[in-house]
């Protein structure tokens, strides 16, 4: 009696993990078949629907590195660069000292040897110069 009990438990095991093994397959056949409606491969898309699809990294596209006292400073934009590039370099130190590395008037005084005060009418005269630069090559300030 226990050997024949047994044995139908075993078969009603094995018939419930048949039928867990059937209804999965289907689901598994009916994910496939949902997908290959609603997905194209990369291979039949056409080149405006590939451009659509892609993305631009934009590391290091736009960004320039001036040295300043052996310092790197990343500048990002290509008209900003351009613009910070044509100034005489100790007017271009100021600025890269001052806006992108977050020295004070005090500090870059100390550190070029040059009195604060002509520090702070260099850096303000720049600003001007760098303004009617960008000005002049288009750019448009946001609105405040």
């Amino acid at each position: 009696m226990k050997d024949s009990n047994e044995q139908r438990i075993q078969n009603q095991f094995g018939a419930f993990c048949t039928t867990v093994l059937k209804n999965e397959a289907r689901c598994i056949q009916r994910e496939c078949a949902r997908r290959r409606e609603q997905e194209k491969p990369l291979d039949e898309l056409t080149a405006s629907e590939l451009e659509q699809t892609a993305t631009w990294d934009k590391y290091f596209m736009d960004e320039h590195v001036f040295e300043v006292q052996g310092l790197p400073v990343v500048v990002t934009g290509n008209l900003l660069a351009e613009a910070i590039a044509q100034l005489p370099e100790g007017k271009r130190d100021v600025i890269l000292l001052s806006y992108f590395l977050g020295m004070s008037d005090r500090e870059i005084s100390e550190r070029l040897n040059v009195v604060r005060q002509t520090i702070s009418k260099r850096r303000l005269v720049t600003l001007k110069e760098l303004r009617e630069y960008l000005m002049k090559e288009g750019f448009e300030w946001p609105d405040k």
